[in-house]
């Protein structure tokens, strides 16, 4: 760092040292990301996200690069600046939680960014739905939409068909996809976790729901499988595929399918179901579950 003039250096530190902002730095620091990518990652609002980066910008600590449509945001690239913020990380705990997570959240943003279209990992899990497929007389619902190929296998049952993309990148990519493919479907921009009243404004309760979770983190499954009972009918079924990722690495030992099973049971759904599949060198559990007669609150006596 020699030769950075004091007030530069106190303003780096100054921007650097705020826990948003040393979040956002250690993102940026493995690649390019935009505003939208960042604030799913992080789980804060897109404003929020931008006055840390407007902040961190000032300071030279990072800097825009247009790329198409998108604005990315990546290290700065004035002298010393990234041997400061990489000392600075490199003060962090490896082991830590927090950062750890937002690396693995970060690439499933952008897996979820990418419209997944023709792949096999696709084709296995459109195959599943076909080959447990029920009569559905109603609108279906997907949640998630990376892989396109689920659009085809809901919108072939007949019926209105909504779905729903983590990201304003991903959204535009899979209505793009939807007006190529001339599906009869509706894309909706939402957050990692659909609330129970976007649902509604959908069109819950559905017929039947797919839920995409393959590149998802064990919260976002979890919330997910939390708020998916009160949208389907009585006699409707729900498609979920999960990623192995996402159902590992707890703090108590438990295999990927138990917790799966378990998941399930939790949200007030019985599962009839569930196959592990293994495609372009993913592993993906698939399961068709019920709306359970009643929920495990009402089991145990809880009002």
């Amino acid at each position: 760092m020699s030769g950075v003039p004091p007030d530069r250096l106190v303003g780096w530190l100054k921007a650097a040292g705020e826990p948003t902002r040393l979040r956002l730095l250690a993102l940026c620091a493995e690649r390019a990301m935009s505003v939208s990518d960042l604030a799913a990652t992080l789980r804060q609002s897109e404003p929020r996200i931008s006055r840390h980066l407007r902040i961190l910008s000032d300071a030279g600590l990072v800097t825009r690069q247009r790329q198409g449509q998108w604005v990315q945001y990546e290290l700065g690239s004035e002298e010393g600046t990234r041997p400061f913020v990489m000392g600075v990380l490199c003060q962090s705990d490896p082991r830590d939680a927090t950062l750890a997570r937002d690396r693995i959240t970060a690439r499933s943003v952008r897996q979820a960014g990418e419209v997944a279209s023709g792949t096999r990992l696709g084709r296995a899990l459109a195959a599943f739905c076909r080959d447990t497929a029920v009569s559905v007389d109603g609108p279906v619902c997907v949640l998630g939409a990376r892989h396109p190929e689920l659009l085809q296998s809901a919108t072939a049952l007949g019926t209105p068909t909504v779905a729903f993309a983590g990201t304003r990148r991903a959204t535009q990519a899979l209505r793009a996809w939807v007006q190529r493919a001339e599906l009869p479907c509706r894309v909706r921009e939402a957050r990692a976790t659909v609330t129970a009243s976007e649902l509604v404004r959908a069109g819950a309760p559905f017929a039947g729901v797919v839920l995409d979770a393959t590149g998802g983190d064990g919260r976002d499954l979890t919330d997910s499988l939390a708020g998916l009972r009160e949208a389907l009918r009585p006699q409707a079924r729900a498609w979920i595929f999960a990623g192995y990722e996402s159902l590992e690495g707890q703090r108590v030992v438990e295999h990927p399918l138990a917790r799966l099973r378990r998941l399930l049971q939790d949200a007030g759904l019985a599962c009839e179901r569930l196959s592990p599949l293994e495609a372009d060198g993913e592993h993906v559990l698939a399961a068709v579950a019920r709306r359970a007669a009643t929920t495990p609150q009402a089991e145990r006596g809880v009002a």
